[in-house]
């Protein structure tokens, strides 16, 4: 008789618990995360009433497999502009809840008398509302078109960077048993460089790649490429000292700037599904009744301080940043669950062995309070908000709506903080991008070139090499945030001058830094300093080179980063279109590019006076303008002449517009070649002009012209006023159309 692997075994017995109680949760109308929770506590070794699994180790690898997965996903819903767009409010409410929820979680423990990282753990784990449950509780209600679901997505958006950031400060923490310690202000740098270059690196990389296999990605070789991308990050992830689950997130939120995103969205749910119920089935697993039945006290105290701690912390946050009262409660009374981050935040601390064994218990217990309350507080948010209405006073509740009202009132940002905003985010990008360079010149190039070139010669490849792929950076990092409208705005202001040159000189100096830092590396001080003077001198001679290198990386990346939004404008203007029922047989929108005549008369006009999109049906999805690229502009966004348009637009479309641009047929039947002459005549005693004002002389229409100068008895006055009167002798300099000017002089 054969013998099954006790892994197939214990799979079929989850996988079936799971089954049953999801099904018997669907009928009741509870979360599924309930079903396998409690399925989990059916097959554990810790429940004697049923069979239970014989192997828990492989069963807990699995579980880490579903925590890859399942962060990898909540990556694809997340991406990086969204975070962009959720906007103050939802940063102010998250930041709020889970500075005040951890405050309040490591409160109740120390009241109960836990240790002081149980204490740092539970108030971490309060901290993070659940994704999952919350955002299937409101779509389940209907309620995902309401103001508040609106701001609730914000949160939750921002709640994830949030519990990345606390896995890798909790994992520093419990080595260090120190928040400030320099261990911990290293792990802080070392998340945000690799960010950066994982975030940069990524929308340059990717979208390229499968834009070039586009042609031969079927639906599983999609879903295979996306693991191993996904997994390759984790490998990345671990190597560079983080948790798995930051690098399976940060894949996933790089994939979810493609355009293959949704695909691989719907590709990668069944895999999600699959191990995810293995995780928190074996999060049910580790419950065990004991223990529960031991901590019951601890276990209400700590759902009562969650449930009424992150109804008042989102609240006043969600108030505090400009909504409404009957929003912030009801944002606040859908924050209640606690749920996947936790159970991450939960099992490290088991992993690293700095919490207790019954933590993870009460918390998984905690959790299915909050999860089985979360429906009803957000059913019960309106009617709760009514009846609180009726006990305000009028003075207060007037008080409240005045200042709801002015808090939503945006300020500008000004010119100048545009500038220093540019100028710390490119230092920053700039920076990262060359640190990288350099490091993978010291660990790649030069241990290469040592072992195949003799070591003047090595040394001089490897410095040549990195030099060359720092170039467009280095160019990048000292010209960069001078390209933008706002610093053309106030670089003619005589008040910013200083602080501008300071800029540049920070700039050049950071960029002289990192060339002596290679040339230092690989020569001795004096060839060094000789050697970056050569190196300044090439890249002012080569700066055209450089700066067409730099800009075509630059495209490719805006390209890259705005290429998901384009082609969901694309989507739009199809829908669009179908609604005016214009006929489009067969679907013809593409991308193209028109050119501003500088004669046009619409120079000057915004997009929204322009009216294109409702009255041709096209939509402006970049402006370039000379150095300036303007992505997806606003509708009051201006078009000047020379403004290099890129439009998503049908062929029909196309020559509608071409009409519009085109200039008038006035002006070019006007249109004539004038030669413009710098001449000068004399004042003679029989002039015309002799005793009258340069303005009664009729010279600037009789010309098309203008007196730039007079010569009387030796004297030259420049520019002179239009009163001044023309006196025998003087020497008139004129500058007009010369045709006219013969006939005058």
């Amino acid at each position: 008789m054969n013998h099954l692997p006790p892994l197939i075994t214990d799979l079929a017995l989850i996988l079936g618990a799971a089954a049953v109680m999801t099904l018997l949760f669907r009928k009741l109308k509870q979360p599924a995360v309930l079903g396998y929770i409690l399925a989990g506590i059916l097959v554990s070794p810790n429940f004697k009433f049923t069979p239970s699994i014989l192997e828990v180790h492989n069963v807990q690898e699995w579980a880490e497999i579903g925590v890859i997965f399942l962060l990898f996903s909540l990556g694809l819903e997340f991406s990086f502009k969204k975070l962009v767009q959720v906007g103050g409010s939802a940063s102010i409410s998250a930041l709020t809840q889970a500075i005040g929820m951890a405050v309040l979680g490591y409160a109740a423990a120390k009241l109960m008398g836990w240790s002081q990282m149980d204490a740092i753990f539970l108030g971490a784990m309060l901290s993070i509302s659940s994704t999952t449950i919350i955002i299937k509780a409101i779509d389940e209600l209907g309620l995902k078109k309401k103001k508040f679901a609106t701001l609730v997505f914000g949160i939750l958006i921002v709640e994830d960077i949030i519990a990345i950031a606390l896995l890798v400060l909790l994992s520093t923490f419990a080595t260090t048993q120190s928040f400030l310690s320099a261990e911990t202000g290293m792990s802080i740098l070392k998340l945000a460089f690799f960010l950066v270059l994982w975030f940069v690196g990524g929308i340059f990389f990717i979208p390229t790649l499968l834009k070039m296999a586009r042609n031969l990605l079927t639906d599983e070789l999609l879903l295979i490429v996306s693991l191993a991308m996904c997994l390759m990050m984790v490998f990345l992830a671990s190597e560079a000292g983080f948790s798995p689950a930051l690098g399976a997130f940060i894949m996933g939120s790089l994939l979810a700037e493609t355009t293959k995103a949704e695909k691989i969205e719907h590709l990668i749910s069944p895999v999600k599904d699959l191990f995810g119920a293995i995780f928190f089935v074996s999060v049910g697993m580790l419950i065990d009744f004991s223990i529960v039945s031991q901590h019951l006290g601890p276990i209400l105290l700590i759902t009562a301080v969650c449930l009424v701690g992150k109804v008042l912390t989102t609240g006043v946050g969600a108030f505090v940043s400009g909504n409404t009262l009957k929003v912030s409660l009801q944002t606040g009374m859908s924050q209640a669950p606690i749920g996947e981050f936790s159970f991450i935040i939960a099992a490290l601390g088991n992993t690293l062995g700095v919490t207790a064994p019954f933590l993870y218990p009460v918390i998984v217990a905690v959790s299915g309070i909050t999860t089985f309350a979360t429906p009803y507080m957000v059913q019960w948010s309106t009617p709760l908000f009514f009846k609180l209405e009726r006990q305000l006073p009028e003075k207060l509740k007037e008080s409240m709506t005045r200042y709801s009202a002015q808090a939503q009132t945006i300020s500008a940002a000004s010119d100048w903080q545009l500038v220093v905003r540019t100028f710390v985010t490119n230092i920053i990008v700039f920076s990262v991008l060359l640190i990288a360079i350099l490091y993978l010149s010291d660990t790649m190039f030069l241990p290469f070139v040592n072992r195949n070139l003799e070591a003047r010669m090595g040394a001089v490849s490897a410095a040549g090499l990195t030099l060359v792929l720092m170039s467009p950076f280095l160019w990048g990092l000292t010209v960069r945030n001078e390209q933008t409208e706002a610093f053309a705005r106030i670089f003619s202001q005589q008040r910013y001058k200083g602080p501008i040159w300071i800029m540049r000189g920070l700039k050049l100096a950071l960029a002289l830094f990192f060339i002596l830092y290679v040339l230092n590396r690989y020569f001795d001080t004096v060839v060094a300093a000789i050697s970056a003077m050569v190196l300044m001198g090439l890249f002012i001679a080569f700066r055209g080179r450089i700066q067409a290198l730099y800009d075509r990386l630059e495209t490719r990346f805006i390209a890259n980063l705005n290429d998901r939004e384009l082609q969901q404008q694309l989507e739009d203007l199809k829908e669009a279109e179908s609604h005016r029922n214009v006929a489009l047989a067969p679907w013809d929108a593409h991308l193209t590019t028109f050119e501003i005549p500088p004669e046009t008369a619409l120079a000057g006009k915004t997009l929204e006076e322009l009216r294109w999109r409702e009255h041709i049906g096209i939509n402006v999805a970049m402006i370039r303008r000379g150095q300036m690229t303007i992505v997806v502009p606003q509708r009051d966004e201006r078009i000047f002449p020379c403004d290099k348009l890129y439009v998503i637009c049908t062929d029909a479309q196309e020559k509608k517009l071409n009409a519009v641009l085109r200039p008038d047929k006035k002006i070019a039947a006007a249109y004539r070649e004038i030669e413009m002459e710098l001449d000068k005549f004399t004042i003679e005693l029989e002039s015309r002009l002799l005793g009258k004002t340069i303005r009664e002389s009729g010279l600037r229409s009789a010309t098309n012209g203008l007196v730039v100068g007079i010569e009387r008895n030796g004297v030259r006055l420049l520019n002179p006023e239009s009163a001044m009167v023309f006196e025998q002798g003087d020497v008139v300099w004129i500058v007009g159309e010369k045709k006219l000017l013969d006939a005058v002089t």
